[in-house]
């Protein structure tokens, strides 16, 4: 089993030394993985009246590749994971330049998640179509796997064109570990990754739900869980995580991450207050 963490984007705050004691006690801890989200802007609400999204101007975000290049070089063993770069509002040459970057810096310890997001109005500030997002990211995938592994790359499609042009240098990992969050249709070419949202059933991302049984997927599974309840003493963080498991069905790099809660709902007012949370959430959780 893998128990990673998610970095607490919202509440970390902007000090460069609070960010790497985050990232340095979950490795220290024994997290096998920090995993970062993806907000490039927000929504000004005071123009923006009907907005309904969670978050917004006010909600602080780092951005993952540059946040994972300064962790890069102060961590040795914990993995850094996206969860998720908004792809199909990016250059796609550019991800797997950052991406790969990334990987070498950390000595192979970079996986990237990507999606196709939510948020229109971040679309529109990186001239990006919002529209086409789930045709466009199959393209991207199936590009980037390209440029992860070949010296040189020749790849033509309906959007992405690269004639006899490769990254130097590549990732340590050839190609880099990948996954796809839900989208309305999944691209066809991104490997296959089952999620759970904390019940005992599995859906595949962007698919119908099964329940869980006997021909539980052998796939990668992630699910999530949050530190807040463990702190209280009643092992509701431990049952919580249990039920995202098969009891009794061994899973390929089975992936569980508590969930740091937004500051209005966890209480934590001080950084370290989320260092103790994910301490108590170990001591909570059997890590084996």
């Amino acid at each position: 089993m893998r128990i990673g963490v998610v970095f607490p984007q919202n509440e970390i705050g902007t000090g460069p030394l609070v960010v790497r004691d985050f990232a340095q006690a979950a490795e220290e801890i024994g997290y096998t993985h920090l995993q970062a989200y993806d907000h490039v802007v927000g929504a000004d609400t005071r123009v923006r009246p009907g907005w309904n999204g969670p978050y917004d101007l006010h909600s602080l975000f780092h951005e993952p590749m540059v946040l994972f290049g300064y962790l890069a070089g102060l961590t040795k063993r914990i993995e850094l994971v996206t969860g998720v770069i908004i792809l199909p509002q990016r250059q796609t040459v550019l991800v797997a330049k950052q991406a790969a970057e990334v990987d070498v810096l950390s000595a192979g310890r970079f996986r990237l998640g990507v999606g196709i997001g939510w948020n229109a109005v971040e679309y529109e500030a990186l001239g990006a179509n919002f529209h086409d997002r789930g045709k466009r990211s199959e393209e991207q995938i199936a590009l980037l796997r390209a440029l992860f592994v070949q010296e040189s790359v020749n790849f033509v499609g309906r959007w992405e064109h690269v004639h006899a042009a490769g990254l130097n240098p590549l990732p340590v990992q050839r190609p880099i570990p990948s996954g796809s969050a839900a989208a309305p249709t999944p691209p066809s070419t991104a490997p296959r990754v089952w999620q759970t949202g904390g019940s005992p059933s599995y859906r595949r991302e962007g698919g119908p739900r099964r329940p869980s049984s006997a021909s539980a997927p052998t796939w990668p599974l992630r699910g999530a869980t949050r530190p807040g309840s463990a702190s209280k003493g009643d092992r509701a963080g431990e049952r919580r995580a249990r039920r995202m498991g098969a009891p009794g069905r061994v899973l390929a790099q089975r992936e569980r991450e508590p969930r740091p809660r937004r500051d209005d709902e966890s209480g934590f007012r001080h950084p370290a207050a989320h260092i103790d949370a994910i301490r108590r959430f170990r001591d909570s959780v059997r890590f084996d």
